[in-house]
């Protein structure tokens, strides 16, 4: 019988009811794998951390922090099948997801990295962010957010004082990024595009949704993901017209709250095929 890990998100990058949600969609999608015929064992990223780490043929991997990345980056280099790899869910800290995607012909919002505790940055480069002077976003620039105070808005006057709460908290780089107008809409997929949904942000799964063209969100959604290596994933895109979806934020394993079971299914299934195929991938 084959075996496989589940490595369930560290707390502290599962803020408030996501910590729930995230446990409960890597529980869905073992529970199908196990109807399969693989046997799982279900650790933790602060286990993964320490170094303690079972031996299997799979690993699903939900963890978001450097020091579980570091302990399993040797299993993506020797082939094993990890879902997501390490080496993308890295890709998803702020600072490097900015880089790769202003490298990209992606659209993108204009974003700067500095040190929390820095000076500004010239008037120049703040005029760039916020041209209307109206507002501009300050975002952790690590990991994702922990907390809804990772992410703020804010203005130019005051941008220094907002930055001052982020050295406060020990957050040593944010991400001043410029504001994009129009609706958000949540997205979710799956690499290989057997699953993707997605909603509007402000009236919820259940609610109206923006008008948007779905070929170019999908195209640019699925685009993102594979530039960052991404195989199972979620994330923003504003839209200052329908027609123009601009990518805000992508990151890896998210909850699929409003569509579990669905979800679940398809990555179950996504990761058989990736398993079957292991040595072509």
């Amino acid at each position: 019988m084959a075996q496989l890990v589940a490595i369930y998100r560290s707390p502290s990058y599962s803020p408030l009811q996501h910590r729930v949600n995230d446990t409960a969609i890597l529980d869905a999608t073992v529970g199908l794998l196990e109807a399969e015929g693989w046997r799982a064992t279900k650790t933790t990223e602060l286990e993964v951390e320490q170094g303690r780490l079972p031996a299997a043929e799979l690993y699903l991997n939900m963890c978001q922090g450097s020091l579980a990345a570091e302990q399993l980056m040797p299993l993506e280099s020797d082939g094993i099948v990890v879902v997501n790899r390490p080496s993308s869910a890295l890709n998803c800290h702020r600072y490097r997801l900015v880089r790769r995607l202003s490298d990209s012909t992606l659209p993108f919002p204009r974003t700067l990295i500095l040190a929390s505790s820095a000076a500004l940055p010239p008037s120049t480069q703040l005029s760039a962010l916020s041209p209307d002077r109206q507002k501009l976003w300050i975002k952790r620039g690590d990991v994702h957010a922990e907390r809804p105070e990772d992410v703020v808005a804010t203005t130019l006057d005051g941008l220094a004082e907002a930055l001052r709460a982020f050295t406060a908290r020990g957050i040593p780089w944010v991400a001043l990024q410029e504001h994009v107008p129009g609706p958000v809409v949540k997205f979710y997929g799956v690499t290989d595009g057997r699953f993707f949904n997605w909603y509007g942000a402000d009236a919820g799964f259940a609610g109206e949704r923006p008008q948007v063209d779905e070929n170019r969100l999908k195209a640019l959604a699925f685009e993102a993901a594979a530039i960052l290596g991404l195989e199972v994933f979620g994330g923003d895109v504003a839209l200052p017209e329908p027609d123009r979806p601009v990518l805000i934020d992508i990151n890896d394993w998210p909850s699929f709250a409003p569509f579990r079971d669905a979800a679940a299914r398809a990555i179950a299934a996504y990761i058989t095929h990736r398993f079957a195929h292991r040595k072509h991938s």
